[in-house]
């Protein structure tokens, strides 16, 4: 006969039965465990510390504009640095302005004729001729009075001689010659006295030795002014339409310096008045000047 399993050898307690016709009470909610201590914080190991610090700082990409900049701005410059880039751009300013001179002549001669550029190259050719005839006269001058015996004699007739050529220039003595007699007719009114300045100053520059704008004589002092009633004054005299300017020198020279393109004879025509020029183997400047005594100049020792 089977004997039933003791409690005691089934080492299990069993739990209470529930008894016949009780309900079920709630399980109770399981007990929740208790919330461990946080655990410490623990240090990072030291490899990994020394790699922190051994990885280079991230670049600003930015820091050397900045640099550049303050390095720039504001600018420092020495005395001397300011003197030598006024001195820059005052010769880049002068080379400028002589390259656009340059380029506005050039620009002239490219639209001038051929009958025109022969005529300014004859000009410059008398001119060199001009200058190499004096150039040659005193040297012979000075050869004379190296090599003569009595050089007081020749020294006193070289100086009459200059003298005479002196009065001439300074308009105390007459002078006669070949050259040309220019008449400008001015109905309309519209030759100013810079005009004529231009024209005196174009004879001069071609060669011209004595001249006389109707019977005032020009020297080296001669001004010109417009009078407000219409009209002009050369050395405080009124002078009249047709201005004439009778000149002494060489006609193959004057001429074309007259004509030449922009010239006199152009600026003239293009105010409404007309130049008729007329060359003559001789022509007279007999008008004279007063001298006059400087006031202020006085003659510089050596």
């Amino acid at each position: 006969m089977v004997q039933p399993v003791s409690e005691a050898s089934s080492g299990a307690e069993p739990g209470p039965e529930p008894a016949s016709g009780a309900k079920p009470g709630p399980v109770p909610a399981p007990v929740p465990a208790a919330e461990s201590a946080p655990a410490p914080e623990t240090e990072p190991e030291p490899a990994a510390a020394e790699t922190a610090a051994e990885q280079p700082p991230a670049l600003d990409r930015n820091a050397g504009r900045r640099r550049l900049k303050a390095a720039l701005w504001p600018p420092r410059l020495s005395r001397g640095q300011l003197v030598v880039a006024l001195l820059l751009f005052s010769l880049g300013l002068a080379l400028a302005i002589q390259v656009r001179s340059t380029n506005d002549h050039h620009s002239q001669l490219r639209g001038a004729r051929q009958e025109d550029l022969v005529r300014i190259l004859d000009e410059l050719d008398s001119r060199q001729q001009r200058l190499q005839q004096e150039k040659a006269e005193l040297e012979g001058s000075l050869a004379k009075l190296e090599n003569s015996s009595n050089q007081a004699k020749e020294a006193q007739e070289q100086t009459r001689k200059k003298m005479t050529e002196l009065g001439v220039l300074a308009g105390t003595v007459k002078a006669t010659g070949p050259g040309i007699v220019l008449t400008v007719d001015d109905p309309q009114g519209q030759v100013k006295a810079d005009m004529l300045l231009d024209t005196l100053q174009e004879l001069r520059a071609a060669g011209a030795e004595a001249i006389q704008i109707n019977d005032v004589r020009v020297v080296v002092n001669t001004y010109f002014t417009d009078l407000s009633g219409g009209g002009v004054q050369i050395d405080g005299k009124k002078v009249s339409q047709p201005y004439r300017f009778t000149v002494v020198g060489n006609p193959q020279d004057l001429t074309p310096a007259l004509n030449i393109p922009g010239g006199v004879v152009r600026t003239l025509e293009n105010n409404q008045a007309r130049a008729t020029i007329a060359q003559q183997q001789k022509v007279v400047v007999d008008a004279l000047v007063d001298p006059k005594s400087p006031q202020y100049a006085k003659p510089a020792s050596k």
